[in-house]
């Protein structure tokens, strides 16, 4: 960041310029013009005026050869804010969830030069994090700290050289609200990146949750949050339901109630088995119901560890199939291939999840 509020500077590419009068990330401003209006530019399209900086720069000398001596002031800390909003002025449209994301610095060389990391909170609930990397075959804690609803946090900026020291670790996190309608369990969510991916245009996407094109890593959908309720609402989710009592009661996770095997469980995706009565639903509504539930067993095997999950989609018109494929790309350490013909015919898909490297 190399302005700071109060700096005078120059449009680069037009006439003009103004006051900084506030850091709305590590790549924009918001600049005051002629007439109190403020605008958001670019820190790229801006030049400081050194007409101005050298005119300061002589009435502070003059000021401090006719001012009796005074102590020393104290360091001050110029580095902006780490957290800002997502999008000040635009509307989100990825998924509600959490997020870490891998940002070029320089848009015009997606595969070359620094890059931004950034943990991105895009839910309503304001989130307590820590996040571990694995560097140099130890485990490693680079940050912690709280993000408000609907911000992001810049953890750090790296070189391409330091790529394996940032692409493995796990983030925790707490959520809080003051008046919440829901209540969710910590997420702990596992950060494997493959580094090749950071070498392919194609992993640089754009996106609404920063300025520019970035390699997103979705650590969990807030639909896929395990949530601790006792309300109606949560039971007709697919919850369980936390009863609170004296003596705490361990909860089986969701993914147990379809094991079949050690690490494996087989997931039945028929409507049938899922609601009670289906009566007034449309076929979209009952889609999503499916991969609603596919996302909650498949982040419930994730988390405990689970190596394979058979899910089965039936046979149809292939577009619960190709839904399921389709939500697969955004996991990270999952692969995919089509289940044993002679148990389940054509109509069932495994996933297979990486819980060690």
């Amino acid at each position: 960041m190399k302005f700071k509020v109060g700096d005078k500077v120059n449009f680069l590419n037009e006439s003009g310029g103004g006051v900084v009068t506030a850091i709305i990330d590590n790549r924009m401003v918001k600049v005051e013009v002629e007439g109190g209006f403020e605008m958001p530019v670019m820190e790229s399209d801006l030049i400081l005026d050194f007409r101005a900086k050298e005119a300061e720069s002589i009435t502070n000398q003059f000021r401090t050869r006719s001012a009796a001596p005074t102590p020393a002031p104290q360091p001050e800390n110029n580095e902006p804010d780490r957290v800002s909003e997502i999008s000040p002025y635009f509307e989100v449209k990825e998924e509600k969830g959490i997020y870490l994301a891998y940002e070029p610095r320089d848009h015009q060389w997606l595969l070359t030069g620094e890059l931004d990391i950034f943990l991105i909170n895009n839910t309503k609930y304001d989130i307590l994090y820590s996040l571990f990397m694995e560097q140099d075959d130890e485990l490693v804690g680079i940050d912690y700290g709280s993000i408000p609803p609907d911000s992001k946090i810049a953890i750090e900026t790296i070189e391409r050289d330091d790529l394996e020291r940032w692409n493995k670790g796990y983030v925790q996190v707490l959520f809080h609200a003051d008046k919440p309608s829901k209540l969710f369990m910590p997420l702990h969510s596992k950060i494997n990146v493959k580094a090749g991916r950071f070498y392919k245009e194609g992993s640089y996407t754009a996106t609404s949750l920063l300025s520019g094109k970035a390699l997103i890593v979705k650590l969990s959908p807030e639909n896929a949050l395990e949530q601790v309720s006792d309300s109606l609402l949560a039971e007709k989710q697919g919850f369980a339901s936390k009863q609170t009592k004296s003596e705490a009661v361990a909860e089986k996770p969701l993914i147990d109630k379809h094991k079949t095997a050690v690490n494996e469980a087989v997931v039945d995706l028929h409507i049938g088995e899922l609601v009670d009565n289906i009566l007034g639903l449309s076929s979209h509504d009952m889609l999503n119901l499916q991969i609603d539930y596919f996302k909650k067993a498949l982040n419930s095997a994730m988390i405990n560890e689970y190596e394979k999950v058979t899910f089965i989609h039936g046979v149809g018109n292939g577009v619960l199939k190709n839904s399921i494929i389709k939500e697969l790309e955004s996991y990270e350490g999952v692969e995919n291939r089509m289940a044993s013909i002679s148990k389940f015919g054509v109509g069932a898909i495994d996933v297979l999840i990486k819980t060690k490297e």
